[in-house]
């Protein structure tokens, strides 16, 4: 329990400058989900995404995109070679829902992307929009 204080002064008649609040332990909610690590490449023509993925087929995951925000989710079982009575001596591994959202840039082909999964690597290509260069003429305006 702790006390907040308001900014009015204490010597105001009936005015209780004293906010009680308390924090439970079920108040706090702790995120079960894990992010997915990944690298970022910019090529001449396009933006990679290269997320390692094992244990996981292609159907469970998630690629969509909102506005420029790309989002990969999905769900790893744990393998059934883990069992409840076995010892753990180091845990980097993790399994659940995972979920990763990428802030992209807009000057991107979004209805262009392509995905593919090749040796455990989610890969997520991103072509670049390409403008033509051109040439402007100035007029002058008469009068």
């Amino acid at each position: 329990m702790f006390k907040m204080f308001n900014v009015k002064k204490d010597n105001e008649e009936g005015v209780d400058n004293n906010i009680d609040v308390e924090i439970r332990e079920e108040d706090v909610v702790e995120e079960d989900v894990w992010q997915v690590a990944l690298d970022i490449l910019e090529l001449e023509d396009s933006i990679v995404i290269v997320a390692p993925l094992a244990w996981v087929t292609i159907d469970e995951i998630d690629i969509s995109i909102s506005k420029n925000i790309l989002t990969i989710s999905g769900d790893r079982e744990r393998p059934e070679f883990y069992t409840d009575n076995q010892k753990i001596l180091v845990e980097e591994c993790f399994f659940g829902p995972f979920s990763r959202s990428i802030i992209m840039p807009e000057n991107l082909a979004f209805n262009r992307i392509k995905a593919t999964m090749e040796n455990n690597l989610l890969i997520i290509d991103v072509p670049k929009l390409q403008f033509s260069s051109k040439t402007i003429k100035i007029n002058k305006l008469e009068g």
